[in-house]
C-alpha cells in the first residue's frame, strides 16, 4: 500500500491499543495496580438484604444529595460514601432492637424532615398531597367546559344539508353548485 490507513484500519488498531493498556492493568488474574481498582466492599451480610430492613432504608433520603432512598443509592451507586454509612447506623439502631418507626424517628432528630422520602401527612404537608390532585381536577373540568363550548359554537355555525339556500341565489346559480358537487368525488 502507499501508506494510506482506511478508517476501518484505524479503529481496528486504535481497538488493539485500548485492549493492550487494559490488559496491562492485570496479571495472571491479580490487579496490577490495586489502587486503580477503587475502594473495597464489606461483605455482605444476611441483614444487608433484610426485607424490614430494605423498607426503613426506602423511608430515608441519603444525604448525599442524590435524591434517592438510602437502600436504592447504596446498591446502584457505589462512588457514594453516604448511604453506606447511613445503612450502618440503620443495622446499628436495628441490632438495639427500636421499631422501624422509631430507627426514622432518630434519622429525622438527626436530619430533620428532609431525611424522610415524603413529608409527614399531618399539618401544612397535606396541602402537597391533595392541592395537586385538586388543581388537576379543577383543570380537567375547565378543559371539558372549554371544548364543550367550543364543538358546540362548530356545530351551531357550520352550515348543514337541510338548511335553507341564502336568500340572493338565483336558481341558475343553485343548479350550476349542484352540478359542481356532483362531480367532486365521494
Amino acid at each position: 500500500m502507499n501508506g494510506h490507513v482506511t478508517r476501518r484500519g484505524f479503529f481496528v488498531a486504535a481497538a488493539a491499543a485500548v485492549g493492550a493498556v487494559l490488559q496491562d492493568t492485570t496479571s495472571a488474574g491479580r490487579v496490577y495496580d490495586p489502587g486503580r481498582a477503587g475502594r473495597a466492599l464489606p461483605p455482605v451480610t444476611a441483614a444487608d438484604n433484610d426485607a424490614a430492613i430494605q423498607r426503613i432504608e426506602k423511608r430515608i433520603r441519603c444525604s448525599c444529595g442524590c435524591g434517592l432512598d438510602v437502600y436504592t443509592c447504596r446498591t446502584t451507586d457505589f462512588s457514594c460514601t453516604y448511604s453506606p454509612a447511613m445503612h450502618k447506623e440503620v443495622l446499628r439502631l436495628a441490632a438495639t432492637g427500636k421499631t422501624a418507626q422509631q430507627i426514622t424517628d432518630e434519622f429525622v432528630a438527626q436530619y430533620g424532615e428532609q431525611a424522610l422520602m415524603s413529608p409527614p401527612r399531618r399539618g401544612f404537608n397535606l396541602a402537597g398531597y391533595f392541592v395537586p390532585s385538586v388543581v388537576v381536577l379543577i383543570a380537567g373540568i375547565f378543559l371539558f367546559l372549554r371544548l364543550r363550548r367550543l364543538t358546540r359554537d362548530v356545530q351551531v355555525s357550520s352550515p348543514t344539508a337541510e338548511s335553507a339556500p341564502p336568500a340572493n341565489a338565483s336558481a341558475a346559480e343553485l343548479e350550476r353548485l349542484r352540478q359542481e358537487l356532483d362531480r367532486l368525488p365521494g
